[in-house]
């Protein structure tokens, strides 16, 4: 009896410090017109730092079809973090209550409620850039001359050449598309407001992260934020890992 006893208490405490373990899995959704490689940068120190980093390469054809390719990572990945920049933040919110998801960031993003599309938002408060063109077939993207002044003004232009270049165009029809019941109500959310954007108003951001009360920092950056510092992103990340235990 008295080992039974042993037994179950340890496995007690077994459960007990797996339930309150710190998350080591990000999920890490891209924004309109790139794919996921632009997260190398903050990749590479969650790597560093212990987490498994797990990059969605959503198609862009519709918030439903990303939706549907975000949830099939986090179906692999485990207790994660899920991270959204620009566009993407319109997918974690709706792909975030999935059983994985412990806590959400939104980098530069947006971040809607129930009802509200992106190109809702970008018309309540409009960006500065004038840029997004029609490209054929329904899909849009940045004008390869602007990219760097509109998308990526703090990092060196041939830093950002090729991403000007090779841009996944997004179906247009899929900025109409309103979320359905945004996952930040009922998860913890944190969000990082890129001052210099140029993609999303900054106070667009300012005004998403207070409505969804996102614990939030604010950098001097440009819309490429997690390119341009991310050090600071990967801090941000790190933190909501740390505090979904």
């Amino acid at each position: 009896m008295k080992k039974i006893l042993l037994a179950l208490a340890a496995a007690g405490m077994l459960m007990t410090t797996s339930a309150f373990a710190t998350v080591k899995s990000v999920v890490l959704v891209h924004g309109a017109f790139v794919d996921g490689s632009g997260w190398k940068p903050v990749a590479d120190i969650l790597e560093h730092d212990g987490y498994s980093v797990y990059v969605v390469q959503q198609p862009l054809t519709s918030l439903d079809a990303d939706v549907a390719a975000t949830r099939l990572v986090l179906d692999r990945a485990g207790p994660s973090v899920l991270v959204g920049h620009s566009w993407g933040g319109m997918i974690i919110s709706d792909a975030a209550d999935h059983p994985s998801v412990r806590s959400l960031v939104y980098v530069a993003a947006f971040e809607p409620v129930a009802g509200e599309s992106a190109g809702a938002l970008q018309a309540k408060t409009p960006p500065a850039e004038q840029s997004v063109i029609p490209v054929g077939g329904g899909f849009v993207q940045v004008k390869p001359e602007s990219f760097h002044q509109d998308v990526a003004q703090d990092l060196p232009e041939r830093a950002v050449h090729f991403a000007a270049i090779s841009q996944v165009p997004i179906a247009g029809a899929s900025f109409g598309t309103a979320a359905k019941s945004p996952a930040w109500l009922a998860k913890p959310s944190y969000a990082v407001v890129a001052t210099e954007d140029r993609m999303i108003n900054p106070e667009l951001e300012r005004f998403m992260s207070r409505r969804a009360k996102s614990e939030t920092i604010e950098l001097k950056a440009s819309h490429a934020v997690f390119l341009s510092h991310p050090k600071e992103v990967a801090a941000l990340i790190e933190k909501a890992a740390q505090s979904a235990e």
